[in-house]
């Protein structure tokens, strides 16, 4: 199989978007994505860049994703954060997802980062399985926390 992985370009973000709705509703989440292609654009282009993305494509046709962003932990130091992975269904499998890994990984070590780490659904087992056979420390004792939008909105209003 002939394919590439690189840096991703303005111009791949719709579909770049396609992949996301895809992993949304391979995570029972269908609807719940609300950003646009112009946001991508924005957010991962423009003048204060927040985030970095690599495609994997084949025949130019963007089959996998890799979207990262910089954090900051307080033991640590500097650490890379993994958004998302994605790799079309019908590619899976075929070492797209293998290859983006890499080059995340050679990424945040070009960076000089101290840890890369990401999120990933505890019935998602062969996501689970591939990253634990790639030395991932798969950490089932810790809980994703977050506030959404509507939880930040009623947070600031009882203040």
């Amino acid at each position: 199989m002939n394919y590439k992985i690189r840096e991703a370009t303005k111009g791949d973000m719709p579909q770049v978007l396609e992949l996301i709705k895809e992993l949304a509703s391979f995570e029972k989440e269908e609807g719940a994505v609300t950003v646009t292609s112009e946001d991508l654009v924005h957010d991962g282009f423009g003048k204060d860049k927040l985030f970095h993305c690599f495609v994997g494509e084949l025949d130019d046709k963007i089959i996998g994703m890799a979207l990262v962003y910089p954090r900051y932990s307080t033991w640590k130091g500097p650490v890379l954060h993994l958004e998302d992975l994605i790799v079309t269904e019908k590619m899976r499998g075929s070492g797209i997802g293998n290859a983006l890994l890499a080059k995340v990984v050679q990424y945040g070590y070009g960076l000089g980062v101290k840890r890369i780490s990401w999120e990933v659904l505890d019935w998602n087992e062969p996501a689970i399985s591939f990253y634990e056979r790639k030395g991932a420390k798969v950490m089932r004792d810790w809980d994703v926390v977050q506030l959404d939008e509507k939880g930040i909105k009623n947070f600031i209003d009882n203040l």
